[in-house]
């Protein structure tokens, strides 16, 4: 089981700059109740991404074992021949397609440490403005100044990755109801989303 020891409450964490939903237990058998579950991949999460490109297929499931970079230890890197890292499972839907960039989806089976991130890069997908999987930089589309003036504009209005925890679903710790919560895409992401869809009608 985890250990929380100086982390009173804190069932699990989000990513720096990753916006959503946290769970913060009240008490120390609710931190328990809600660790196991997490433990034991019960918790039902979703994240919505805006990434790079478009994934050949619209649903699939990446099962890549995830592990610490050997180059940099602050991040993680998919080991696809499973000899090395943890075992990793993330479910992706593509919910729109921009031409450039295009909105997924993601339901975590496992929470291992950058784990969209990390999985979705290894799909050739980095998130968009994520500096540190490689996605701070156009990687689709033209080189002409103002497709490029256009992509800064987006990096300036979300200067992090385009990365938002919007739904939680667990076994309430005191009542035993299943509950779920969901949280609407901040506005740096919603904006971001409204620019490329205004680009894509008119470009």
């Amino acid at each position: 089981m985890p250990d929380h020891e100086g982390r009173p409450g804190l069932v699990h964490r989000i990513d720096k700059d990753t916006s959503g939903l946290l769970v913060i237990a009240k008490t120390e058998n609710a931190l328990n109740k809600l660790a196991k579950q997490f433990f034991d991949h019960t918790i039902e999460r979703t994240y919505v991404a805006l990434v790079w490109g478009l994934p050949e297929s619209a649903s699939g499931t990446i099962n890549v074992n995830l592990g610490r970079s050997y180059k940099d230890r602050r991040l993680t890197t998919a080991y696809a021949e499973g000899e090395q890292g943890r075992s990793a499972i993330t479910h992706y839907q593509v919910l729109k397609d921009l031409r450039y960039v295009s909105l997924i989806e993601c339901r975590l089976e496992t929470g291992r440490t950058h784990q969209i991130r990390a999985h979705l890069k290894y799909l050739g997908h980095p998130i968009f403005n994520d500096s540190a999987y490689g996605g701070d930089r156009i990687l689709k589309g033209t080189i002409f100044s103002k497709y490029r003036s256009f992509v800064q504009n987006c990096f300036q209005i979300m200067p992090r990755q385009a990365l938002h925890a919007k739904t939680i679903g667990f076994i309430h710790p005191d009542t035993g109801e299943k509950v779920q919560f969901d949280s609407a895409l901040p506005d740096d992401l919603r904006q971001v989303i409204d620019k490329w869809e205004n680009y894509v009608t008119y470009h």
